[in-house]
């Protein structure tokens, strides 16, 4: 006898079935909102224009630049010496007869005061010549030269000025040999004292 042979399963029998795997949704990205628009930055004032450059000063081939003018400084009043640039100290009035008696009185002491002071006052006022301690001692040594610088220097305040001199170094001669005559250094000193008084008045002394 034949045997018969073994049937052979059905595919539907014999094969598992397969899981079916569900199927994930894909995941929604979230959309972020558009970002706000800045705000136009604001524009910039224009810049001020430059003022024009002056022109270029002509050129002027081989000559000097003109100096620039000034305004002349104002010319100094009378009595008001150029060194000091400002008021000059005015020397005193001296009486003539208060000085002789004081000479008199003094046995010639105050004359040698005298020439102190009037030169120092017109050293101060003038800013030339000799000061008061150099006649002073001029004055104690050498005395008879003392009636020439004096008279020189009074006579030269007024010569400073463009004004002719009432005195000057010759009026000296009064005092010297003029002494001979004994009224001689009298006349000296009223002629010499008297000028300087009226030059100290002309500046505006009391």
């Amino acid at each position: 006898m034949s045997e018969t042979p073994p049937t052979p399963p059905s595919p539907d029998e014999s094969a598992e079935p397969t899981p079916v795997e569900p199927i994930e949704p894909a995941p929604v990205e979230a959309v972020a909102p558009p970002a706000p628009e800045a705000p136009p930055a604001p524009e910039a004032p224009p810049a001020p224009e430059a003022p024009p450059a002056p022109p270029a000063p002509e050129a002027t081939y081989g000559l000097a630049p003109a100096a620039p003018s000034y305004a002349p400084a104002p010319a100094a009043p009378v009595g008001y010496p150029a060194p000091y640039g400002g008021p000059a100290p005015i020397g005193q009035v001296r009486g003539t007869g208060v000085c002789i008696l004081l000479c008199i009185v003094t046995l010639g002491f105050y004359s040698l005061y005298w020439f102190y002071a009037t030169h120092s006052e017109m050293k101060r006022h003038s800013g030339q010549g000799i000061d008061g301690g150099i006649a002073l001692i001029l004055a104690i040594f050498v005395g008879f030269v003392m009636p020439y610088i004096n008279s020189s220097e009074v006579g030269n305040l007024y010569e400073r000025r463009g004004e002719r001199p009432p005195v000057s170094g010759l009026t000296g001669l009064w005092y010297f040999p003029g002494m001979l005559i004994i009224i001689g250094p009298l006349v000296w000193f009223i002629k010499t004292n008297g000028a300087l008084n009226d030059y100290w008045r002309s500046v505006g002394a009391a």
